[in-house]
C-alpha cells in the first residue's frame, strides 16, 4: 500500500509540474500575442502617416514649385519658343505661287 501512495504522490507531484510549466508557457504566448499586436497597431499607423506624408510630396504646386526652384524651368510661352530650322524663303514663295495657281 506505501508503494501505491508513493506512486500516486510522485504522479501528482509530475503533473502538478506539467500544470505550472503550461501555465508559464501560455503567460508568455499571450504576452508575446499582445506585444505583436502592440506593434501591428504601431505599423499601421506609421505607415498611414508615411502614407499621408508621400501624398503630401507629390502634389502639383509643390512638383511645380520644386521644378521652378531646384531645375530653374519655367512655363514656355511663344516668347521664349525658338523653333528649329525655319523654312526657306524660296520654299515659301514657291509655296504661296501654287496656292495662287490653285485658286
Amino acid at each position: 500500500m506505501t508503494r501505491f501512495n508513493i506512486l500516486l504522490l510522485l504522479a501528482v507531484i509530475v503533473t502538478a509540474l506539467l500544470l505550472v510549466k503550461t501555465a508559464y508557457e501560455a503567460r508568455r504566448l499571450f504576452t508575446e500575442i499582445h506585444r505583436a499586436d502592440v506593434e501591428s497597431l504601431r505599423l499601421a499607423g506609421e505607415g498611414k502617416r508615411l502614407e499621408a506624408e508621400r501624398q503630401l510630396q507629390a502634389t502639383n504646386l509643390r512638383v511645380d514649385r520644386s521644378a521652378r526652384e531646384r531645375l530653374l524651368m519655367r512655363t514656355a510661352s511663344p516668347a521664349v519658343t525658338m523653333y528649329e530650322g525655319q523654312p526657306a524663303p524660296l520654299a515659301t514663295a514657291a509655296a504661296s505661287a501654287v496656292a495662287r495657281g490653285r485658286r
